[in-house]
């Protein structure tokens, strides 16, 4: 029997771990986690320090024996300008990553799908992710500018093509998001107003992202290449979640 946490570095790069014993497995192992479920991927970030916007992702697949595997080596990320804060309690505007545990169902991307099996919305100049707090139908949606029911206001909505290079792949994760709109990209105005609103005081735009300059304004970012391994790997079969806090919390999260 192999203890937890015990690990060996294959050819490949690719990390195995072993989850015989979880007393001794690091905090953000798998094992350790208390809101993943049935996810069978699992994305963990884990932040160096509550105000730090450095951070470290880790991959996680389940094996059919039950235990956890590596499938890359831990990778270098960015988080929030202002560090993290509990996702209940987070505001608008703050700059800080949400702590918790989230779903990844849908993609998008300013270039074309690089190969995940999520739902990938190819974007363009039309899109705006929106963040209007006086418009709860559509906050922390996407929404054409071009439509013509449109109801949120401009300057309350982010471009998406205003950043090619953070935007150019992304994950979405399900922090805030209605429900309905987390399952699938829908293609019209009526099937995202039939969603239920969510809370407009904690934010929207939540992503895994491709790394800006620095740190985020509350995503996660990584560098390009790593990103692209991300999505590919991304199955939504395998019910993938993104746990994130900082390190000392993240058993919690």
């Amino acid at each position: 029997m192999v203890a937890a946490g015990a690990a060996a570095l294959g050819a490949a790069g690719v990390v195995l771990t072993h989850t015989a014993d979880a007393a001794v497995a690091p905090a953000y192992h798998p094992t350790r986690l208390k809101h993943v479920g049935d996810a069978q991927q699992i994305v963990v970030v884990t932040g160096r320090s509550k105000t730090s916007t450095y951070a470290t992702l880790r991959t996680y697949q389940r094996n059919s024996n039950g235990t956890w595997s590596a499938p890359f080596a831990a990778m270098p990320a960015r988080n929030g300008y202002r560090g993290w804060v509990v996702g209940g309690r987070r505001v608008q505007d703050t700059g800080t990553t949400p702590q918790g545990t989230f779903r990844i169902t849908t993609a998008f991307g300013l270039r074309k799908n690089p190969g995940t099996k999520l739902p990938y919305r190819l974007a363009d100049a039309n899109d705006y992710w929106v963040g209007d707090q006086k418009d709860p139908r559509t906050y922390n949606l996407v929404q054409p500018w071009a439509s013509a029911t449109r109801t949120w206001r401009i300057s309350q909505a982010e471009r998406l093509a205003a950043y090619p290079t953070q935007y150019e792949h992304a994950a979405v994760i399900d922090f805030n998001r209605p429900v309905a709109s987390t399952v699938t990209w829908h293609t019209t105005y009526a099937e995202y107003v039939t969603s239920k609103p969510v809370s407009t005081r904690l934010g929207s735009a939540i992503f895994l992202h491709v790394n800006g300059a620095g740190s985020t304004a509350g995503c996660v970012s990584l560098k390009r290449a790593d990103m692209i391994n991300v999505l590919r790997w991304l199955d939504p079969a395998k019910k993938p979640r993104i746990v994130m806090a900082p390190e000392s919390e993240i058993g919690t999260a």
